[in-house]
């Protein structure tokens, strides 16, 4: 069964050939670095790690970029959001950035999520944002008023292609960036004429401005990825405007498509709304982690399909943590069991478990091949679970090769493909005071100068079990 993803632009599964071969192109977009990520990044940035772990084991050399937006990025009062974050905290916007983008990535690296190889900032791109409008506006795609540069959609009839929105269902007002210098309501803005007090700002062509929020993905999709990428990701909330603005000033630029395969996540909702900053309902990640494990969190958003919504709630993520559990005790007992293993090929039931091991793996690939279906590729795990414990209960004598043989796969499917954690903290902890035991016993030999002895205990362990 070949990988199927479900492309938004299409509105329909479709399968997966990228543009290069045995290469994936692909652009996130990333956080806006005002304040902390909250759960709803989470689940997110956790969505398209899967993504990106499962290309990689179908052996896809991908490219993976993720911009960080430090400007240009308005709130409804038209207010930049980076500015209304260093008011907040009485900081540079520079400064308020930096502290936000090492904290952002603390909690994805406590989330397991694999950092982007390009992690661009739109404030670093400034030149390419210019270049990008100048090539609009030579070809007519774009007008100047004002100091301001704004796209003219009625200028590119497939604007609404993506969100389904029609170009005369636009009216005025639907935010504060619509203004009366526009030709059409719905002209966006490519780049904002700035006030004198807006602190940052830069030189161009048309003036002191800053870039629109749209015209900074584009410009730096392409200056990494190329004018055809081969996946775009991002939220449901931003396939309009911001996504749709993309498609109509990128191909309006290069004449090619952008995108081939549109890919949206959906939220999660607290009590049914939808969990976001602007309506206060929101925990942030570093909060959540204070009263859940990592593990619990990454799997109770893998139980949901990523287009799927999932309602979070202490007992929804209490729940995940008890399903996590029941993994990591068999991973651990298939542990445990291979420490003492022997290597012996006289086990009756090798074929069987060999067998059973190769339905399971395709069980889990199907799911995931069926547009990363996260929920059914953990449903299979604990099948392969139950059935593991089964055999293990009855049978009394198994080979090191068959167990070897279990453990692999399940580090496979489980930590590889959906980043589960599988040693449980409770393992680490007994694991440590094993280590502090073979410390001071290599010590106490090198003391008494048995050195022969003592060397047998690996050298790569530290002087102390809290160094490892």
């Amino acid at each position: 069964m070949a990988l199927k993803i479900y492309n938004t632009l299409t509105r329909r599964k479709e399968e997966f050939i990228p543009l290069h071969q045995g290469e994936v192109r692909m652009y996130v977009c990333g956080p806006t670095v005002y304040s902390d990520a909250h759960l709803g990044h989470a689940k997110s940035y956790i969505s398209f790690d899967i993504i990106v772990r499962y290309l990689i084991y179908l052996g896809y050399r991908v490219k993976y970029v993720q911009n960080l937006t430090d400007v240009g990025h308005l709130l409804d009062t038209g207010e930049d959001r980076i500015l209304m974050g260093a008011k907040r905290e009485k900081l540079d916007p520079m400064e308020l950035v930096e502290n936000y983008i090492r904290r952002y990535f603390e909690d994805m690296d406590a989330l397991n999520v694999l950092a982007p190889n390009i992690s661009p900032r739109a404030t670093a791109h400034i030149l390419e944002q210019i270049e990008l409008i100048e090539l609009l506006l030579q070809k007519g795609y774009a007008y100047k008023i004002n100091g301001s540069v704004y796209f003219d959609i009625t200028k590119f009839p497939s604007y609404g292609k993506l969100s389904g929105r029609k170009i005369e269902d636009q009216v005025a007002g639907a935010r504060v960036e619509i203004r009366d210098e526009k030709q059409h309501p719905a002209d966006f803005v490519l780049w904002v004429k700035a006030t004198p007090e807006h602190i940052m700002q830069w030189n161009s062509p048309w003036g002191k401005g800053y870039p629109g929020w749209h015209i900074e993905c584009s410009a730096m999709a392409m200056k990494y990825l190329g004018e055809t990428l081969d996946i775009h990701g991002g939220g449901m909330e931003n396939m309009f405007p911001h996504h749709e603005c993309e498609i109509a000033q990128s191909e309006a630029a290069t004449g090619k498509q952008f995108v081939r395969y549109w890919v949206h996540n959906n939220m999660i909702l607290v009590n049914g709304v939808k969990m976001s900053k602007s309506l206060g309902n929101f925990t942030i990640i570093r909060d959540a982690l204070n009263k859940y494990s990592p593990e619990q969190i990454r799997f109770f958003i893998l139980t949901t399909h990523y287009r799927s919504p999932v309602d979070f709630s202490d007992a929804a993520i209490q729940g995940a943590g008890e399903g996590m559990r029941k993994l990591q005790t068999t991973f651990e007992r298939l542990s445990e069991i291979l420490r003492y293993a022997q290597n012996d090929n006289k086990e009756t039931g090798t074929l069987k478990i060999n067998k059973l091991l190769d339905e399971y793996k395709q069980k889990f690939m199907e799911a995931m091949d069926d547009d990363f279906n996260t929920p059914l590729a953990i449903g299979v795990l604990f099948d392969l679970s139950r059935e593991l414990n089964a055999y293990l209960d009855k049978e009394t004598q198994v080979s090191k090769q068959t167990i070897t043989a279990a453990y692999q796969l399940y580090d496979k499917l489980g930590s590889e493909i959906l980043g589960l954690t599988l040693y449980s903290k409770h393992t680490l902890m007994e694991a440590d005071k094993y280590i502090e035991l073979l410390i001071e016993i290599r010590n106490d030999l090198r003391s008494i100068k048995q050195w022969e002895l003592a060397d047998k205990i690996p050298n790569f362990l530290p002087s102390s079990p809290s160094l490892l």
